[in-house]
């Protein structure tokens, strides 16, 4: 790819050039990965050790209690680990009529927040099963950087700050939640020092008696002694039966590269979707930035988000397959309902005839790794276990409780998923491990960058700092405020209805992107970290 390394946009970032890399949204998250990989350790391991750091110091966006995907080269090969957790054996739709009522539509009540949002959380398995399958240092090494900074402390960084400030009239009340985020009674100020030493003691038995602790030991017991004595229904039966589960990627041809994303109940596909439609049009012979490109973009992920609302859930409930609704022929029809002068309002088709961190990895062996998690909803469901700092994801929030959906809430079930890892491939080569955090921002994070690498030869950094717009569940359109005065014009005039939302904890998302420069590692890679973010990419 020759690249245009102009980079058109304000920002204060520029590309690192090195033969290992760690990209991701703190600092000290990066240097932790770094330091793994100075030491000997690989992708994988840097990975592993990145993930650890980023739950003591971005606390706001997951934790010891996250979910977790991973998209691994490694071997000659591309593989995917799924590490969300599925819901409780205790839940079903009868469970939270009788908790919470009905709504007016007749469906069961459920909360986004507190113990009845905690599905089993997969993040700590995942890591154990990257590290168990690719790892090359001790697990207990890995776990070194998060366990330090836990216990002497961690200064609060801007965006992390304010996130925080953001989710405490949310959370304050929720078990365990003040007691662990909220020192002094309130958020910690930018500059402060936050100290983490129940997230220190877990992380210490972690090392100590490795990743199943938390599912069988000690740890297991504990969170499920506080699920009993706070309202929750999550029990050991419950943790001791997780496993994360590897699986094949489904993947989509754009511009002479494959794209690849895990397979459902995670919204991956959506990005797939999109990019199969905007295959069908010559994006490069539009200017870049112009509303004819825009426009194209937004319309092909309203299609995509139709699609992906209306059938994507837990593969085993799903009553359309991927490999149907990315099937070329139904992509092009889906491509020819776009009508380039207006905005629509798309409704799904019928494809039958065929909250978050984010890190990338890679190492001069030629291994990247493509890692995401998260507790979803900004500290997830408030829930933290006292003298052991574990926050818990509030993925249950996904499901919903329509008897007729495919999302629908089971036991043993696992929800809709809005974090996804991507990596690009050309000619069944490794070209780019990447990501962009922030719930549904994710895959329309991942089609605009894609377009702007690909159709218009933006260097990674360019690509992630370009403004960006949003489609929102309704189908309206948020505009980051960089956004050309003229093409927001234009893009309303075409019927677009502009909406500002506000959302500290998705926004316009925050990118990482790892770029192999050519077919042999020696030469290295190019990594971008988003502006939007306290990160920043770093390597040697």
């Amino acid at each position: 790819m020759a690249f245009n390394w102009e980079n058109p946009y304000l920002t204060a970032r520029t590309p690192v050039f090195a033969r290992n890399v760690v990209s991701t949204s703190h600092p000290l998250a990066a240097q932790a990965g770094n330091r793994v990989l100075l030491e000997g350790g690989n992708a994988v391991d840097a990975a592993i050790a990145t993930a650890a750091t980023l739950t003591i110091v971005e606390p706001v966006s997951n934790g010891l209690g996250s979910d977790a995907f991973a998209l691994v080269w490694a071997d000659g090969q591309l593989h995917g680990l799924n590490a969300s957790g599925p819901a409780p054996a205790a839940w079903d739709l009868n469970y939270f009529r009788q908790r919470y009522g009905d709504n007016a539509s007749g469906h069961a009540n459920r909360p986004e927040r507190g113990w009845d949002s905690v599905t089993i959380p997969g993040a700590v398995a995942g890591w154990d099963a990257l590290h168990r399958r690719f790892g090359k240092l001790p697990f207990s090494r890995l776990m070194q950087s998060a366990l330090e900074i836990a216990e002497r402390g961690v200064t609060v960084a801007p965006m992390v700050a304010k996130k925080w400030r953001a989710a405490v009239p949310i959370l304050a009340e929720q078990p365990g939640f003040a007691d662990a985020f909220m020192p002094n009674g309130r958020a910690p100020q930018v500059g402060e020092a936050f100290r983490f030493s129940a997230a220190a003691k877990t992380l210490g038995i972690l090392a100590d008696q490795g990743a199943r602790a938390f599912y069988e030991g000690e740890l297991a017991e504990k969170i499920v002694k506080w699920a009993q004595k706070t309202g929750g229904n999550l029990t050991l039966e419950d943790l001791r039966r997780y496993q994360p589960e590897w699986v094949t990627p489904v993947s989509q041809s754009y511009r002479g590269y494959e794209m690849h994303e895990i397979p459902p109940n995670g919204q991956g596909i959506a990005a797939l979707i999109a990019l199969g439609i905007l295959e069908n049009f010559d994006l490069a012979s539009l200017r870049l930035d112009s509303v004819d490109s825009q426009h194209l973009q937004i319309e092909a992920m309203k299609l995509a988000f139709a699609d992906v609302y209306r059938y994507v859930a837990d593969p085993t409930s799903m009553e359309v397959t991927p490999e149907q609704m990315l099937d070329p022929t139904y992509l092009k029809q889906r491509a020819a309902q776009i009508d380039i002068s207006r905005a629509s309002l798309p409704v799904a088709g019928i494809p039958r005839s065929g909250g978050t961190v984010y890190l990338t990895t890679a190492d001069e062996s030629g291994m990247m790794v493509s890692f995401i998690q998260s507790n979803y909803m900004g500290f997830g469901s408030g829930v933290v276990v006292p003298e052991y700092g574990i926050s818990l994801q509030n993925r249950g929030a996904g499901f919903s409780s329509d008897p007729k959906s495919a999302n629908v809430l089971a036991p043993g079930k696992r929800p809709f998923h809005t974090i996804i890892p991507a990596f690009l491939t050309q000619n069944g080569q490794p070209q780019m491990s990447f990501g962009v955090m922030g719930g549904d921002m994710q895959p329309q994070g991942h089609v605009q960058t894609v377009v702007r690498m690909l159709d218009y030869q933006q260097q990674p950094q360019a690509a992630c700092d370009a403004p960006r717009w949003k489609v929102n569940r309704d189908f309206t359109l948020d505009l980051e405020n960089r956004f050309d005065t003229d093409v927001t014009q234009q893009l309303k005039d075409r019927g677009h209805q502009l909406k500002s939302i506000y959302d500290p904890y998705m926004d316009f998302g925050a990118g990482q992107f790892i770029w192999r420069l050519s077919e042999s590692p020696d030469h290295g890679y190019v990594a971008a970290s988003d502006s939007r973010r306290d990160g920043q990419a770093l390597g040697f």
